[in-house]
């Protein structure tokens, strides 16, 4: 059974970093492209930034415009575990965090197949 299980949200003012992590199990995901999305109460979920491997010891990383600058993707094969560093924080980035793998390095939610639960970010101001 696949599951994907993040952690490491909570309540933070403006300004401040958080480091979500998303365990992987029930089989590597070291091949599928890994995403972060987001969701806001009354809004449609939304791209966060994804990666994918590349080759070698390499791998691409791809962030929203919203977040690219003070979002940061990345991935540990050994763990089988994608991480999402959050900093320079602010209120609009307040939403529940949800980890995804699936087959195609996109930007939409039907473009993965497998999700975590989510994990609360709120940004107070």
């Amino acid at each position: 059974q696949v599951q994907l299980v993040e952690s490491g949200g909570g309540l933070v003012q403006t300004g401040a970093s958080l480091r979500l992590s998303c365990a992987a199990s029930g089989r590597t995901f070291s091949s599928y492209p890994m995403g972060w999305f987001r969701q806001a109460p009354g809004k449609e979920r939304e791209f966060v930034a994804a990666t994918m491997w590349r080759g070698g010891t390499s791998y691409y990383a791809y962030h929203a415009d919203s977040v690219k600058g003070r979002f940061t993707v990345s991935r540990d094969e050994a763990k089988n575990a994608v991480y999402l560093q959050m900093n320079s924080l602010k209120h609009e980035d307040t939403a529940i965090y949800y980890c995804a793998a699936g087959r195609v390095y996109g930007v939409k939610p039907d473009d993965y197949d497998y999700w975590g639960q989510g994990t609360q970010v709120t940004v107070s101001s």
